[in-house]
């Protein structure tokens, strides 16, 4: 959801870094860079494992660490500053008029996704499906996201998927999954260079963009 139809502000990666400083872990540009897009709990688990690579108690200082995450998180977006990208409802609409199933999938868990979807003011009805980190057994650039969000809307052929992102986490998930588009977005953590290196079907500048990139 963040950078592709909720707008990125910097809240997420500032958490990462805030929170892991506490837990002893200085986190460079670089290594947030890599983990975006990735499932919040792996990515820390990544970030946490590259300082103490040797620990014995890695899981448990994951399950901190996260929870600490989670909090801090929370605390930011209750305070306001969550928007949607421009064009992003009027995307859903256009797409469910003409019969198109429209899911959300995140590597957030569920009570943050919700916290973000109410903070915008989408309700239920917005869109079709949302799919969330806990929901599946592994996160980007793994399938299971793409195919719970099949599964949930009643979509048989993965060829008539189309997975929009703006990591190339994403991509690489939509690849994974065999999608039929695969389209990166242009308003979130990475840079066309950096998506243009991965698996695409097609980079435009934001969500808003794609009605009119499938034609309808």
């Amino acid at each position: 959801m963040a950078g592709t139809t909720i707008r990125d502000s910097g809240q997420v990666p500032a958490a990462f870094a805030t929170v892991l400083a506490r837990h002893g872990v200085t986190v460079t540009d670089a290594a947030l860079i890599a983990v975006r897009g990735a499932a919040k709990r792996e990515a820390i688990h990544t970030l946490l494992a590259q300082t103490f690579p040797e620990a014995a108690d890695l899981p448990a200082r994951t399950d901190r660490a996260y929870a600490d995450f989670q909090t801090h998180l929370a605390d930011v977006f209750s305070r306001g500053g969550v928007q949607a990208i421009d064009g992003a409802v009027e995307t859903f609409r256009t797409l469910r008029a003409r019969g198109i199933k429209v899911a959300l999938n995140t590597g957030f868990d569920r009570e943050m996704a919700l916290l973000i979807l109410r903070a915008v003011g989408w309700a239920d009805a917005t869109v079709d499906a949302i799919v969330c980190g806990e929901d599946v057994p592994a996160g980007r650039p793994a399938p299971y996201l793409i195919h719970r969000s099949m599964q949930l809307t009643g979509t048989h052929d993965v060829r008539s998927v189309a997975a929009i992102g703006d990591t190339t986490l994403d991509l690489e998930a939509g690849h994974n999954a065999g999608c039929g588009m695969i389209v990166g977005v242009l308003s979130g953590a990475h840079e066309r260079a950096r998506l243009a290196a991965k698996p695409h079907t097609h980079l435009i500048a934001s969500v808003a963009e794609l009605p009119a990139l499938i034609g309808v």
